[in-house]
């Protein structure tokens, strides 16, 4: 498998990143440890979290998903087979004292005494960057963090944030994680684009299968039966623009003897500036749709007839 440059922290990561807000959640731990295994056992590396990840569950506070993923590296031996991400500051912003209570909660969790990518969830406008990034910069220097990124920032705000490193010197965030499919391309297509290519900013964009209507497993009302997210899918994607990006897939996965969500997930791959896609799975049939999608080469005209069928 050929592994990617991550920005340019050094990290080296599989084309697809497997998304860990699953753990705990949809898959049980017995579950996501066999997830795991086949994952690595697959040639892929990545895995991303957060600390957050699954406090929307009841009874849950979030921290599950790295739990799960520390009672499994603590079986020992897969450690430095991994590459793990997990965030901060979603709910309490990015103040210092905020990120170093975060970093060592999500340290015992995880079983480890590093974080390979530590990203800021969302932007802090409430705490200069300056001070964010000069606490993330203490952590790389102690080795508790080996590389930093940002999730959910915008064009000025990541631009403003490297320009700060810069000034002065310090690590810089390496890696952007913003939403981005087919059917969600304007968001990304441009200024953050260009940004990311030119600062060689690695990307690992999330709802890559734009929660799960890329699939083609939601193409009438019906489909999404009592399902609140199919509800919401096709409130958003049901309409003339998603049905055209549908029969474009269809086609593509017909002429590759793909699914559908391989063509979606190997188009992403193959964009300007995608580092890793992040995508899920709950069973090890779904697992092998991953692998089977970062193995699927599009010729010129499949990736042309798509980029034309999901144009904003």
């Amino acid at each position: 498998m050929q592994y990617r440059a991550l920005g340019r922290s050094g990290l080296q990561v599989s084309p697809l990143c497997f998304g860990g807000n699953v753990f705990g959640w949809t898959a049980d731990e017995r579950t996501s440890f066999s997830l795991l295994d086949a994952w690595l056992d697959a040639g892929f590396n990545f895995v991303d979290t957060a600390d957050v990840y699954s406090r929307w569950v009841p009874g849950h506070t979030g921290g599950e998903s790295e739990t799960v993923i520390g009672r499994w590296l603590k079986q020992g031996g897969r450690r430095d087979k991994v590459v793990i991400g997990t965030k901060v500051g979603m709910d309490k912003g990015l103040a210092p004292q905020t990120i170093r209570q975060a970093v060592e909660d999500s340290l015992r969790r995880l079983n480890t005494d590093h974080i390979d990518l530590y990203q800021a969830h969302k932007d802090d406008t409430a705490t200069p960057l300056q001070e964010t990034l000069e606490c993330f910069a203490a952590l790389v220097k102690e080795g508790k963090v080996r590389a930093i990124g940002a999730s959910n920032y915008s064009a000025a705000r990541l631009s403003e944030a490297l320009a700060v490193s810069q000034r002065l010197g310090l690590p810089r965030f390496e890696t952007l994680q913003p939403e981005y499919n087919m059917m969600e391309r304007a968001g990304f297509e441009g200024e953050l684009q260009a940004l990311c290519r030119r600062e060689e900013v690695g990307v690992i964009n999330y709802y890559a299968l734009a929660s799960g209507f890329l699939s083609g497993k939601y193409r009438s009302r019906e489909d999404a039966g009592k399902s609140p997210r199919g509800a919401g899918v096709v409130e958003k994607y049901l309409n003339e623009r998603g049905m055209k990006v549908l029969a474009a897939l269809d086609a593509a996965a017909q002429r590759t003897g793909a699914t559908p969500a391989q063509v979606a997930l190997a188009w992403t791959i193959a964009q300007p500036a995608i580092t890793s896609p992040i995508a899920s799975a709950t069973s090890l049939a779904q697992l092998q749709d991953l692998v089977r999608a970062a193995q699927l080469q599009l010729d010129a005209q499949t990736l042309r007839s798509l980029d034309e069928a999901s144009a904003p």
